[in-house]
């Protein structure tokens, strides 16, 4: 799991560098977050920058874990979480309204489920794919 401490040590280490207009940053300026936020893309490649308050919230932890667990760490460049924007969009306005803890374990129920119905998916059609090539 991405260490949310880590994250805002970066980004920090990221903004002190950019507003000492540094030469050495090397990453694109699309990957530098304002002050109290940090960038993520979503796999339809839309880029939002999320306050680092929200780490703290049970659903952005899990998009972070699976995220990790799908595309691994990225060491030079942005994170990519696992879903589309308008998923991104959905979560992102639940949190903005203080999300009751049912809702919260609703979604996290439903984001593992996706998940793993999707991760079972594909083994199921790699399973059938190598089937078919044996069986003919």
């Amino acid at each position: 799991m991405i260490n949310p401490k880590r994250l805002v040590e970066l980004a920090r280490k990221w903004q002190r560098m950019a507003s000492a207009k540094c030469n050495r940053i090397s990453y694109p300026r699309s990957f530098v977050a304002n002050k109290g936020h940090f960038v993520v893309y979503t796999t339809d490649k839309k880029r939002f920058m999320v306050p680092l308050e929200y780490l703290s919230q049970n659903v952005f932890k899990e998009l972070l874990r699976m995220s990790e667990e799908e595309f691994g760490l990225p060491s030079h460049g942005a994170i990519t979480l696992p879903c589309d924007s308008t998923f991104l969009e959905y979560v992102i306005s639940l949190v903005r309204g203080l999300m009751p803890e049912e809702l919260e374990n609703a979604l996290l129920t439903s984001i593992a489920t996706c998940h793993y119905s999707a991760s079972t998916s594909l083994v199921q059609a790699q399973s059938y794919q190598q089937t078919l090539l044996f069986g003919y």
